[in-house]
C-alpha cells in the first residue's frame, strides 16, 4: 500500500501479508438509448439510432452525439420527448441523462434552415374592432420562430398521435391562414389528396403544448396568433441548449382526420443498424476479467483527512 502527500510528497509504502481479498466488480458506464433522428432531406428524414450514452451524463452529452450522429451542429439540434399521446417535454442540457427516453421515446430534430424574409410593403393597417393580447404585446411583429408540431385526434382515453413530428420556421407576424397552409403543405405527403380549407380553421385547432397553464389555444380570429403572449413564455422556458421553440399541436376531430389522412397512425421509422448493436451489447450480461477487478481495486483514490488532523 503506498501512500502519497499531495502538499509535501512524502511516500509511505507498507506491505501487509493477507490469505483473503475482496475485489470490487466493475459496473456498467453506459446504457442504450435509440433517438428518432427528424433531419431536413428527402433520404433518411426519419432514422432511429441507438446510442450508448454515459449514466452518469446530461442532455449536453446526447446532444453532442446526437450531432456527430446526424452530422448537424450541436447548437442546432432540439430534443425532446413524445409519447403515442403528443409532445410530453423538450430536454434541456443540464437536465439528468438517466430519467431521458423513460417516460417516452427521445426524438431530435434539424430546425429547417433559416431564409431571409423578402421585405414587405407597408401600408395602412386597419386595427380590429376588438383588441386582441397579441396586438398589445406586438405592435410590428418581426423574425422568425421555430415551431415544433405534432397532430392528434380524439379527445381524452381515446387522443392518440397520428403522422409524423414536424418542425417549421414561420414568421411571427403569419396569418392564421397561411400558417394553416404551411400545416398542411408540410403534411402533404400523407394527405389523401389536395386540400382547400373553407374558412379559417375549419381543418383543425392548435394547441400549445406544455407549461403550467391551462391549454392555450391559438384563435383563428387573432390576426397574429403567433404573437400570443403565450408564445413568448414558451420561448423562454424552452431550457438552454439547442434553438429556442415553441412546441404546437394540432389536432384533428375523428371524421375530419379519417376522410382527409385515412387510418394512418405514428411515422414510419427505419432503424439503423446501431440500435440492434446497442440493444445486444447491452443486453448481454455484463461480464468482467479478474484482471479488471484487480485494476478497480488498485486504483489510485484521493484519501481526504478527517476534520482537526
Amino acid at each position: 500500500s503506498s501512500l502519497t502527500c499531495p502538499h509535501c510528497l512524502k511516500q509511505s509504502n507498507t506491505f501487509d501479508p493477507f490469505l483473503c481479498i475482496s475485489l470490487p466488480i466493475p459496473l456498467r458506464q453506459t446504457r442504450a438509448l435509440n433517438v428518432t433522428l427528424v433531419l431536413q432531406c428527402e433520404r433518411w428524414r426519419f432514422v432511429r439510432v441507438g446510442l450508448a450514452v454515459p449514466l452518469l451524463g446530461t442532455v449536453a452529452d446526447l446532444r453532442e452525439m446526437v450531432a456527430r450522429e446526424g452530422r448537424v451542429p450541436p447548437e442546432q439540434v432540439i430534443l425532446a420527448e413524445l409519447s403515442p399521446r403528443g409532445f410530453l417535454r423538450s430536454l434541456a442540457d443540464p437536465d439528468a441523462l438517466a430519467a431521458a427516453g423513460e417516460a417516452g421515446p427521445v426524438y431530435a430534430f434539424q430546425p429547417p434552415p433559416a431564409r431571409r424574409a423578402a421585405p414587405r410593403p407597408e401600408g395602412p393597417r386597419l386595427l380590429p374592432s376588438t383588441a386582441r393580447s397579441s396586438d398589445c404585446l406586438h405592435r410590428a411583429p418581426g423574425g422568425r420562430i421555430l415551431l415544433l408540431l405534432c397532430n392528434t385526434v380524439g379527445t381524452g382515453p381515446q387522443l392518440a398521435r397520428f403522422g409524423p413530428p414536424l418542425v417549421l420556421r414561420e414568421e411571427r407576424g403569419v396569418s392564421w391562414e397561411q400558417l394553416q397552409q404551411n400545416i398542411l403543405a408540410q403534411l402533404r405527403g400523407v394527405l389523401r389528396g389536395e386540400i382547400r380549407p373553407q374558412g379559417s380553421g375549419a381543418l383543425f385547432r392548435i394547441r400549445l403544448a406544455g407549461g403550467s397553464a391551462p391549454c392555450t389555444y391559438l384563435s383563428p380570429q387573432d390576426p397574429r396568433p403567433l404573437c400570443h403572449p403565450a408564445i413568448d413564455r414558451a420561448l423562454q422556458l424552452s431550457g438552454a441548449g439547442g434553438p429556442p421553440h415553441v412546441r404546437l399541436t394540432v389536432e384533428w376531430d375523428v371524421s375530419t382526420k379519417e376522410r382527409l389522412f385515412g387510418s394512418i397512425q405514428e411515422e414510419a421509422v427505419q432503424d439503423a443498424e446501431s440500435v440492434r448493436r446497442q440493444q445486444q451489447a447491452h443486453g448481454q450480461q455484463h461480464s468482467c476479467t479478474l484482471d479488471e477487478c484487480f485494476q478497480l481495486y488498485t486504483k489510485e483514490e484521493q484519501v481526504r483527512a478527517p476534520p482537526g488532523t
